[in-house]
């Protein structure tokens, strides 16, 4: 889903800048614990580790698996490879669509899976169950990152949780005054930022719809914006249909949303805090916030193939990428909050896990992070069926037009 090219470049910006920030755990209304409502397919979990295989394919988001080939200095690869003897072969994607459709070639070990992947992984039988016994770092993973709608299905795990944000509201504070607490700036036909917007390009933003409307029409009753029915559903591709024509570009690439707001093309938008870092160390005045409504975000995973022939190594990696070392690393390195509090202890900048919300409830609990909409309602209603992410992708490309 994030497109995370040319990461490389931004790891001295990460270092040093600071900005609101973003981090979580579940949704606010207390969806129910893990995924339901359908049944995977019947996989085993590995019951035991092995001699390591010598070899581990990874399938990562671009700055998820640094081996110090874009900054010798970022590198937490080449410790795993001396350790274990798995030698790591490393394969960048761009969107959850492709890294699902890399998955199932059966190529890979392990992947670093967005939320509104991971359902899709697990449903197609393409990860398997994750035997969290096996992975001793996983005990130190902050507990409410633990058994999600995006990384477990009816109590049983699916992987490692790895690293989170949030979907700031970013805006120019030289154009928006005063500064905006309220996603209204984006959606409301009136706004005087009209023509000047940035929206995320996915249909996933369409739960970003959704969560506006769960304050603003409360008689929809939506009470997670990835649970939709056709009512629900209809009201939320309205709004967007609505907000059409007040938008100046659709991004999928934060490199491009950087640019339109420091040349002026865009006032607000819906942004990662990596693009707020950048942003502002180039020069543009901007700043983010977490508006009133909450805001949708990302939890991302570690899961296991179930083709892996790598399964040994596989462990290894993920008791690895998610030990204070090398978790520390990546969530500097990325700007996002890490899975594990013991890496707040060793980030450079000290107050890295301040400025990301580690472990901050009350600014998580604020946050729904993207988790792929299924039938099977995730909020926990029987009567209904909700629509499905094949329903979200038509969708969105009648939105777009």
């Amino acid at each position: 889903m994030r497109n995370r090219k040319k990461m490389g470049l931004l790891a001295g910006v990460l270092a040093a800048t600071t900005a609101v920030a973003a981090c979580g755990t579940a949704g606010s209304s207390n969806p129910p614990p893990g995924g339901h409502g359908f049944k995977p397919p019947a996989l085993p979990a590995l019951n035991a580790l092995g001699q390591p295989e010598g070899e581990l394919n990874v399938l990562a988001w671009p700055g998820y698996a640094e081996d110090g080939s874009n900054d010798p200095a970022v590198d937490w690869v080449t410790p795993f490879e001396q350790e274990t003897g798995c030698q790591v072969n490393v394969k960048p994607f761009g969107t959850s669509d492709e890294a699902v459709n890399l998955m199932k070639t059966g190529q890979y070990d392990v992947i670093s899976a967005s939320g509104d992947a991971s359902l899709r992984l697990v449903a197609a039988g393409d990860v398997e169950p994750v035997n969290t016994a096996l992975v001793p770092n996983y005990n130190d993973v902050f507990p409410f990152l633990k058994d999600k709608p995006w990384n477990s299905v009816d109590g049983t795990s699916y992987g490692v949780p790895h690293g989170w944000g949030a979907n700031l509201l970013t805006y120019r504070t030289d154009k928006v005054q005063p500064a905006p607490d309220s996603w209204s700036v984006m959606f409301d036909p009136n706004s005087p930022q009209k023509g000047k917007i940035v929206a995320y390009d996915s249909p996933i933003y369409i739960a970003d719809a959704a969560l506006y409307l769960m304050k603003h029409r409360p008689e929809l009753g939506i009470t997670n914006p990835y649970a939709l029915d056709d009512k629900q559903f209809q009201a939320s591709v309205d709004l967007l249909k609505q907000q059409r024509p007040m938008v100046s570009e659709y991004w999928s690439d934060y490199l491009k949303e950087s640019q339109a707001l420091k040349s002026g093309d865009a006032n607000v938008g819906t942004a990662w805090q990596v693009t707020v870092n950048l942003t502002q160390s180039e020069g543009a005045p901007v700043a983010a916030t977490l508006p009133t409504e909450g805001a949708t975000g990302w939890s991302d995973t570690w899961m296991v193939s179930a083709k892996s022939k790598h399964k040994t190594c596989a462990y290894k990696w993920l008791n690895h990428i998610v030990s204070p070392q090398a978790n520390a690393k990546v969530a500097e390195y990325f700007g996002e909050s890490p899975a594990n509090p013991k890496a707040c202890e060793l980030t450079e900048d000290r107050n890295h896990c301040t400025t990301y919300h580690a472990g901050d409830a009350d600014y998580a609990s604020k946050i729904w992070y993207w988790t792929t909409p299924i039938e099977q309602c995730l909020d926990g209603r029987t009567d209904v069926k909700c629509k499905d992410y094949g329903e979200w992708t038509r969708a969105w490309t009648e939105i777009k037009g």
